[in-house]
C-alpha cells in the first residue's frame, strides 16, 4: 500500500539502527527538513517473527500506538529516542497530531506499525517499525512507498564486524546506494557546518549534481566548495574548467561558492584525502543502469566504500 505523499514535497528516510552515526544522521536530516515542505521518516527493520510469538504478543495490541505497548522491542527504543530528538533540536512539537497505523505481514504476529505526526501547517514526522527479509530489502521497499528524495544511513567503524547485520554492515550501504533510486548518504562522523566538498568531472550529469546538492546544502546553510581532479597534468586545465563551469552555473542561480580545488591523481584517494576537512562528501552518480553499477564499481561507489567521513551520492 502507497504511503501518502504531498505534491511537491521533499521527503528524507533516516534509517535508525540505534548507532551513533544513525542518530547523527538524523540531526543532519532535521536541519535539511527545516521547511515546512519537508517530511521526515524514521524506519526500524526488523526480521519476521524477531522472538515475538514467544513474547505473546497480541495482533490487538500491535495495531494500537506502538510507544505504548511496553514491550523492550530495540526498534521502538530507537525510534522513541529519534523522535524525542527531533523534539529536544525543536524540529516537531509533543502536541502535533497523532495517528497509529498497522498492516499485516504474512508470518509475522506483528506486521508493520507507524506513528504519524502532523502539525497545522502540514508538516509530517513517521516512526515506522517495518519488517523485512533483510535490511536491505526493507530499506528499497519503503523508498517505493513513498519515493524519498534522499536515503539517509548510518555508517562507523563497527561496520567491519562480521558480528553484526545491521546497518553497519558494509554491504548494506553499498547495496542500498547501487539500487536506491534516490540520492543516499551515508553518515560518518557527520557534523553540520563544515560544508559540502561536491565533486565534479564536467559532465552533465555531475553538473546537475552540483545545482541539486547545492540547493539542499542552501537548506542546512552550509557552505559549498567544489572540488575535481585530474588523472595526469595533462588533463588539470579539463578539471579546472569543470569547477569554473560549476561555479558559473551556480553564482547564476545567486548561491555562494567558498572555494574551488582542482588536484592531481587519482580521484578517489584525492578526493578521500580532502574530505576531512568538510562534513559531507558529495559525488554523482554514474549514468549506468543498476546491473552495470553494480558490475562496474565508479569513482562514487570507491569514494563511498573508503572515505573517513560523509559521504552522499546525489542522483
Amino acid at each position: 500500500m502507497k504511503e501518502p505523499t504531498l505534491e511537491g514535497r521533499f521527503r528524507i528516510l533516516v534509517c535508525l539502527d540505534g548507532s551513533d552515526e544513525s542518530y547523527r544522521g538524523l540531526r543532519y536530516a532535521a536541519k535539511l527538513g527545516g521547511g515546512v515542505d519537508a517530511d521526515i521518516v524514521l524506519v526500524y527493520l526488523r526480521p519476521v517473527d524477531q522472538g515475538l510469538r514467544s513474547g505473546g504478543l497480541q495482533v490487538s495490541v500491535a495495531r494500537e500506538n506502538m510507544l505504548n505497548w511496553g514491550l523492550e522491542l530495540p526498534g521502538i527504543k530507537y525510534l522513541k529516542k529519534g523522535r524525542d530528538l527531533l523534539i529536544e533540536l525543536g524540529h516537531m512539537e509533543e502536541d502535533w497530531r497523532e495517528k497509529s497505523t498497522h498492516t499485516a505481514v504474512d508470518g509475522d504476529p506483528l506486521g508493520d506499525s507507524l506513528i504519524e505526526y502532523t502539525n497545522d501547517k502540514g508538516k509530517k514526522i513517521v516512526l515506522k517499525l517495518k519488517v523485512a527479509p533483510n535490511v536491505t530489502t526493507g530499506i528499497l521497499e519503503q523508498w517505493e512507498l513513498g519515493e524519498y528524495d534522499i536515503i539517509i544511513l548510518g555508517a562507523s567503524e563497527r561496520w567491519r564486524s562480521r558480528k553484526s547485520k545491521g546497518f553497519r554492515d558494509p554491504a548494506v550501504a553499498e547495496n542500498v546506494a547501487t539500487n536506491a533510486p534516490c540520492s543516499v548518504l551515508v553518515a560518518r562522523e557527520l557534523e553540520a557546518g563544515s560544508g559540502h566538498l561536491i565533486c565534479t568531472d564536467g559532465s552533465d550529469i555531475s553538473l546537475e549534481a552540483v545545482r541539486k546538492d547545492a540547493i539542499l546544502a542552501s537548506r542546512c546553510e552550509c557552505p559549498i566548495s567544489l572540488m575535481s581532479v585530474a588523472r595526469t597534468p595533462d588533463a588539470e586545465p579539463t578539471a579546472r574548467t569543470a569547477v569554473e563551469q560549476a561555479n558559473n552555473m551556480l553564482a547564476s542561480l545567486g548561491i555562494d561558492v567558498v572555494e574551488t580545488i582542482v588536484k592531481i591523481g587519482d580521484p578517489i584517494e584525492q578526493i578521500i584525502e580532502t574530505g576531512p576537512d568538510y562534513s559531507l562528501i558529495v559525488v554523482s552518480d554514474t549514468e549506468k543502469g543498476r546491473i552495470e553499477r553494480f558490475f562496474n564499481k565508479s569513482v562514487a561507489y570507491g569514494v563511498m566504500q573508503q572515505a573517513f567521513n560523509s559521504v552522499m551520492i546525489l542522483r
